[in-house]
């Protein structure tokens, strides 16, 4: 283990909070010339239905000018609004119309917007397609990733056959239910998981848009800790496959269409970094007394270099690492604090998310006060690898 140093820049500041949010895709334009953000004056709190965010790009080549682009009431403060770039350079992110959530597709240059009738988890990397979840549901079962609502009355559902992971045109705006919680409640059920809601989170597709996975969670009654299952299936919910049901499962990442690397838990090896072959039973533990801790893991866009960060410790600091994947050495290349009022729901996490060149990193941090972006160069480490250490 070797601290490094990586250069670090905040590309947004006050009086305006700045984040992008989840760790999974990147807010770099396909230029590099831009990273998408979102913008609010609210202080650090639970949101309500009212609360709207802005929806905007950083000009890195212009002494980083946050543009506006557009509002939304659709967000929280883990994953945003699903803001992300398409591949013909327009943007999608979500937002809600009335007492329903859509996504929106917006074309920056133009200003024309195109509105879809469901909001997007998961777009595919070909840009055809996206997976979509009912974020009201979220709101209910774990607000950390659902959308705040005008109403939160009623009751819910606890695997209705009637809802789940829907698969949704990005052309057409067709949508159709792939994946039903009664489905996928009735292959793996456990003892309590049939008294309380499940849902859907973190869906993500493999590189080549074949397969993706998703959580599968429930709360059982007066435990504290969630339940969780690992499942993958064909993006039209086809050829379902448990990846692991040991009940624990956090952050991941595709390595390749085949293997996962996963903070997950074994009955017969703790929670660890392993790495998952999707329909088989082979498991791997990656980075044994060095990758100690969960955190948001991503793999490089060369697949040499594992990203990830840490949860607060005692101090509240939370490390920022680099993997890599050949020798399995680890390099801590940040530290940062975060601001003890900052916790549950409203938590800033570092959400490490690289570039398309792998050179450069973007975080969300507060350790200088509000929720700003921050990018670090570690084309040091990444281009020359193992030459200079």
């Amino acid at each position: 283990m070797k601290s490094v140093h990586a250069p670090t820049t905040a590309v947004t500041c006050g009086p305006r909070q700045h984040f992008f949010g989840y760790y999974e895709k990147t807010p770099w334009s396909a230029n590099g010339r831009y990273l998408l953000a979102m913008e609010t004056d609210l202080p650090d709190r639970m949101l309500t239905s009212n609360d709207a965010a802005t929806v905007g790009r950083i000009d890195l080549a212009v002494n980083n000018a946050f543009q506006p682009l557009a509002q939304t009431r659709a967000w929280n403060w883990q994953q945003g609004c699903m803001l992300q770039w398409l591949p013909g350079g327009e943007i999608v992110y979500n937002d809600r119309d009335g007492d329903r959530f859509v996504a929106v597709i917006l074309d920056i240059e133009s200003g024309e917007k195109r509105v879809l009738p469901r909001p997007v988890y998961r777009v595919s990397h070909s840009g055809k397609f996206a997976l979509s979840v009912d974020f009201a549901r979220l709101q209910r079962c774990r607000p950390t990733t659902g959308y705040a609502l005008p109403d939160t009355t009623g009751t819910v559902a606890r695997y209705p056959e009637d809802d789940g992971v829907y698969r949704l045109d990005m052309e057409t705006g067709e949508s159709r239910l792939i994946l039903s919680f009664a489905q996928i409640a009735a292959l793996h059920p456990e003892p309590g998981s049939e008294t309380t809601p499940h849902w859907f989170e973190h869906l993500v597709g493999n590189p080549d848009d074949s397969r993706f996975l998703f959580l599968h969670r429930w709360q059982p009654p007066n435990e504290k800790r969630m339940r969780t299952h690992l499942f993958t299936a064909c993006p039209d919910g086809s050829d379902v496959y448990c990846v692991s049901d040991h009940g624990i499962v956090s952050h991941f990442d595709w390595k390749n269409p085949r293997q996962i690397l996963a903070w997950a838990g074994r009955h017969d090896l703790g929670e660890k970094y392993l790495l998952f072959t999707d329909k088989t039973e082979k498991v791997e533990v990656i980075g044994e007394d060095v990758l100690t801790q969960d955190g948001h893991c991503s793999f490089s866009p060369d697949g040499r270099w594992v990203l990830t960060d840490t949860y607060p410790n005692a101090d509240r600091i939370s490390t920022l690492i680099l993997y890599r994947w050949e020798d399995g050495q680890r390099f801590d290349i940040g530290r940062f604090y975060q601001p003890p009022h900052l916790t549950g729901h409203i938590r800033c996490d570092l959400h490490p998310r690289w570039n398309r060149r792998g050179n450069l990193v973007c975080i969300d941090s507060a350790h200088e006060g509000l929720r700003q972006m921050y990018v670090l160069d570690v084309s040091q480490l990444t281009k020359e690898g193992r030459s200079h250490l």
